[in-house]
């Protein structure tokens, strides 16, 4: 097991903005009784909203020895029908108003329906899978990540441990349950006994601080453009009294916003904890630890305990120096299995041998901290030049705080995409000066909208189509 949810007995586990509650010994009870509808371990498909019903399903298959793949609930019709046929799931665990063709309504609860599929137990499993997640880049791809049960459970201690989290924490969500990041702050806060307050509602929203209040919320997390939102709402004006922590991950933050939270924070009793993370460490590699946060803005601080990082030159060699830039590796017991691209590598075992190539450049400072300055995949040249596509955004967002912006293109054809048009001519000039590159390299265009994820990421993917 997973929890051992048998603990905590009385004490309340999850409660939602309608009031109703759920404490550890129902939770296990609850999760007892699905899984015995189920009738055994199988692949079942989650689908996820901040509801009790959906967190009630996700514990009970950890605990139990199901094997949930996690999904949105609002998921489109045509990527679940890819992923329904390419994976043969045994069941499906959705809202009542979700319907699929050929399955069967076999228990209720919460809201929820567990819908028996055609296909059975078919789908073979490997003993220590535990979970598959979506990457935050493969939102149209039948890719998951294959979680173990020993992956969750090491960076599930290392994140208490860390954080320091104990019983009396009230964590409330503000990230999607199928998010890496949002689905940890679960797993975490139920680890110590704590009360997690569950609503779909978006910090943008009146309802949100509301039942924040009420309920006297202790923390909640967010990627960068959480941070940015809440910058645009003269946050930092807001009382919230029972506010202790706050958390970002999921890319790296605006060193001038990263800055402007600590020192709030500072000045008012309360703690800012920047963390890196990906899905394929099944959550969290690296956090800034608070006393470190003011002298260390723009760094995503040290490896978590229990896990170590290694700079990797362009010839493979490992970089001892400091301020040097190299490809981040990664040693920890979470990195996760390997990737899944059908119900056929679900048998699969250990791929990664708990080495991750995570992708990014970096740079490690004297004191042994690191710092993210890009992605491997983010550069293009620009007339020779090597540019870094995520440096070049941050300029854009610190000088046009008021904009939502991104970069991306092909070598020698730099777009610049923008919500507000009148701004881009003046974007454009910018990154012309800053970069010292002549602005013909530079291209702009409007958007209604910079395309997202659920859970605020920029899918650069959309952009693709605009690299004419």
């Amino acid at each position: 097991m997973m929890w051992r949810f048998d603990r905590f007995g009385d004490a309340v586990a999850l409660k939602d903005e309608y009031g109703q509650t759920l404490t550890y010994s129902q939770l296990k009870a609850e999760g007892e009784a699905l899984c015995k509808a189920a009738g055994g371990r199988c692949l079942t498909f989650n689908l996820c909203q901040n509801t009790i019903g959906s967190v009630v399903g996700y514990t009970a298959f950890i605990e139990n020895g199901i094997v949930p793949a996690l999904l949105n609930a609002a998921i489109d019709h045509e990527l679940f029908a890819a992923l329904y046929e390419t994976y043969h799931p045994a069941f499906l665990w959705a809202p009542e108003g979700f319907g699929w063709e050929d399955c069967e309504s076999v228990y209720e609860r919460f809201g929820y329906r567990l819908l028996k599929t055609p296909f059975g137990f078919e789908t073979q499993l490997y003993p220590d899978l535990a979970l598959l997640l979506t990457t935050s880049g493969s939102t149209g791809s039948p890719k998951f990540v294959r979680q173990s049960y020993a992956n969750i459970r090491a960076n599930t201690s290392s994140i208490v441990e860390y954080l320091r989290l104990d019983e009396t924490e009230k964590p409330i969500t503000t990230l999607p349950m199928n998010y890496t990041y949002g689905l940890s702050i679960i797993n975490s806060h139920l680890d110590v006994g704590a009360t997690v307050l569950l609503t779909d509602k978006g910090i943008a929203q009146r309802e949100f601080w509301q039942f924040f209040r009420a309920e006297g919320a202790t923390s909640f997390g967010g990627v960068p453009y959480t941070y940015e939102m809440l910058d645009r709402m003269r946050f930092l004006r807001m009382d919230l009294p029972t506010l202790r922590t706050m958390t970002q991950a999921g890319g790296k933050l605006l060193p001038e916003l990263h800055q402007k939270f600590v020192e709030w924070c500072q000045n008012n009793g309360k703690q800012f904890i920047v963390m890196y993370g990906q899905c394929e460490a099944t959550a969290r590699m690296a956090y800034l630890p608070w006393e470190k946060s003011l002298e260390k803005v723009g760094c995503m601080g040290v490896a978590i305990p229990g896990g170590r990082f290694e700079l990797i030159d362009v010839n493979g060699g490992i970089i001892t120096e400091s301020n040097v830039t190299g490809e981040l590796r990664y040693y920890g017991d979470n990195v996760t299995l390997g990737y899944a691209e059908s119900g056929a590598d679900l048998v699969r075992g250990d791929e990664r041998g708990g080495v991750l190539e995570t992708g990014d450049m970096a740079q490690r400072d004297e004191d042994g901290y690191y710092r993210i300055v890009g992605r491997k995949k983010r550069f293009l040249k620009m007339y020779g030049n090597r540019v870094n596509l995520d440096e070049t955004e941050r300029m854009l967002k610190a000088a046009f705080p008021d904009c939502e912006c991104a970069c991306a293109g092909r070598d020698d054809h730099m777009m610049i995409f923008s919500t507000v048009e009148s701004r881009l001519p003046e974007m454009r000039a910018f990154l012309s000066e800053k970069t010292g590159l002549n602005a013909s390299g530079f291209h702009t265009m409007h958007l209604e909208a910079i395309p997202k994820n659920d859970s605020g990421k920029t899918l650069y993917r959309e952009l693709e189509k605009y690299n004419v």
